[in-house]
């Protein structure tokens, strides 16, 4: 599978209640591109994001992982390309100690023991959390259960990151450290998230979302900086541009 380019195409689903989540929804993300999905709640974000590995499917629309097309065949392929963290860690972390949350996607691939542990090291290393290895997973801080969370996912060695509102409940020294561990990541990002600063620091573009459809999308700085499209879908200039200086 090639996993250089993200690509939707006309994407559109609806829950079994008949809530329309997403309405026709076509976007295309580069390799190696850093994007955020940003839009006020019920816009479809976290729904789209589903759809992306599998999670949530449709037979109405493409979702494709380089040449690939996201379907319920392929959805296990799709997942070892794109790695989720959800916004709740506690839905990804389960095992009694850290090393062995981080262990469990390359034990269940197949690894052999030694590529499995050279993989737990490197991720909880990247994440700064090595020392917290043996910790059980409910003594973490909401900080340390994110970096958790996003390691147990990097040891499955994804080309794509997907998160879903990563800083939520994050304090200002654990957030700053987010956004570190973001900025030196190599792979693709997609980062659905009402933090609009982190946006600024970390993503390249934007999409915006309103009532399950793109309405606007483009560099990060000239779609943040439009007040009136912000204010148009529920969404506000970030502090970060307000005091930017204009050249």
């Amino acid at each position: 599978m090639s996993h250089h380019v993200v690509e939707v195409r006309d994407l559109s689903f609806a829950y079994p209640d008949g809530t329309e989540a997403l309405r026709g929804v076509s976007f295309r993300i580069e390799h190696g591109g850093a994007v955020a999905l940003i839009g006020g709640n019920g816009a479809g974000k976290s729904t789209l994001l589903l759809h992306l590995n599998g999670y949530l499917s449709t037979t109405r629309s493409d979702v494709r992982i380089g040449d690939t097309i996201v379907t319920r065949e392929t959805a296990a392929l799709a997942r070892r390309a794109v790695g989720m963290v959800f916004q709740d860690p506690d839905d990804q972390l389960f095992m009694p100690t850290v090393a062995e949350d981080v262990a469990f996607g390359p034990l269940n691939a197949g690894l052999p023991p030694d590529q499995v542990e050279s993989r737990v090291a490197s991720a909880l290393e990247r994440v700064g959390m090595t020392h917290l290895r043996e910790r059980p997973p409910y003594r973490l801080s909401a900080g340390e259960k994110r970096a958790v969370a996003i390691a147990t996912v990097l040891a499955m060695s994804p080309d794509i990151l997907v998160m879903d509102e990563p800083s939520s409940n994050l304090d200002p020294r654990a957030r700053r450290r987010l956004i570190e561990h973001l900025l030196s990541f190599e792979h693709t990002k997609i980062i659905a998230t009402h933090d609009l600063e982190l946006v600024v620091e970390v993503c390249r573009h934007v999409l915006v979302m309103d009532a399950g459809r793109i309405v606007a999308q483009g560099p990060t700085v000239e779609i943040l900086s439009d007040e009136n499209l912000m204010l148009a879908h529920g969404l506000e200039r970030p502090h970060i541009l307000r005091h930017a200086h204009p050249h």
